[in-house]
């Protein structure tokens, strides 16, 4: 009886020290970045601010949610400010994003929540429901960030260094 113990022990042991590689477990180092799932989707990166930490999307709904350690503001050239909360969350199918919660422009001296973006050829649609507005895409091809929006001074200077516009890709 006491050979019983001590083989159950002994089989615990040598299955988990080989049974990890045969483990799949979606990892966050297994999914592609927020990002590179709003281009598989037909949309660019600009959309999202420089730092999201996380998400989860449900493929069959389309549900996602994307997180960030905190909320994220900044003001864009032409008198927008951003307004993207910890978690934001929508429903994402190619080329539309419906339902969306958790982002804010302010338009002179009003809030408002935007709750869909549509993608028509080389525009993008930002709905705030009573009204919409339409931007070239290539405004979005790089992610601003938090605080600075583009005119922070590190993607400054690079971009000067670079000799490039910082709303036009390099890809």
């Amino acid at each position: 009886m006491s050979l019983l113990p001590i083989s159950i022990v002994s089989f615990l042991f040598v299955f988990f020290s080989v049974a990890p590689p045969f483990i799949t477990a979606a990892t966050n180092d297994d999914l592609p970045t927020a990002y590179s799932l709003l281009q598989s989707y037909n949309f660019p990166v600009g959309i999202l601010p420089i730092g999201v930490v996380s998400y989860d999307l449900d493929k069959s709904t389309g549900k996602f949610h994307a997180y960030f350690n905190n909320s994220c503001s900044f003001a864009l050239e032409g008198s927008y400010q951003l307004d993207y909360k910890s978690t934001i969350s929508g429903y994402i199918s190619e080329n539309k994003i419906t339902k969306l919660t958790g982002v804010k422009v302010k338009v002179l001296f009003l809030w408002l929540n935007i709750v869909e973006v549509t993608r028509k050829g080389d525009e993008l649609g930002f709905s705030v429901g009573i009204t919409s507005a339409n931007f070239a895409i290539q405004e979005f091809y790089e992610s601003p960030q938090c605080g600075c929006g583009f005119d922070c001074k590190d993607s400054r200077s690079k971009s000067e260094e670079l000799g490039r516009n910082p709303f036009v890709s390099s890809i």
